[in-house]
């Protein structure tokens, strides 16, 4: 039973990662072809800001993609899962919202980079909340490693 599912999430990581990259490949190269025809888009902002898209996607080929034995064909690892939510989930967002920018880039020009400002805003957003969060959890280990009240007897007691 738990080798199909580690084939399933195998088959499943494997289908995740080829549409990746052939999108990645679909929508850079789609701004490159605009970029060379129409010589009004900005390339190296398209590197600098593709970047992080890029690294967002070789951990998620890395970590994902499953590992067969040479030989034998066997399956080794199945790779993490890609539908897992948490860091796996916000590395695919920072790769379609890249993907979105790219587009309306090759689109209606470079101003349209400023939706890639959506990235680090929501990493902040996350990032204040959970930092609201850990002073919450804070606050209640203190309160409870605080001594009860009540005289001796009682303290004791407890």
């Amino acid at each position: 039973m738990a080798q199909k599912a580690r084939k399933d999430r195998a088959k499943s990581n494997a289908a995740a990662l080829n549409n990746l990259h052939l999108g990645s490949l679909v929508i850079n190269g789609l701004f490159l072809l605009l970029h060379f025809v129409f010589r009004s888009r900005s390339l190296l902002l398209w590197f600098i800001l593709s970047l992080p898209s890029f690294v967002c996607q070789f951990t998620l080929e890395k970590t994902g993609r499953p590992r067969y034995d040479a030989e034998t064909n066997a399956l080794k690892s199945s790779g993490e899962d890609l539908a897992a939510p948490g860091l796996t989930e916000y590395l695919f967002d920072v790769v379609w919202v890249t993907w979105a920018a790219a587009i309306l880039v090759a689109l209606f020009g470079n101003w349209a980079w400023f939706l890639w400002a959506v990235v680090p805003a929501y990493g902040a957003y996350k990032a204040f909340g959970m930092m609201g969060a850990a002073k919450q959890m804070a606050q209640m280990g203190a309160a409870a490693n605080a001594a009860p009240a009540g005289n001796r007897k009682q303290r004791r007691a407890a």
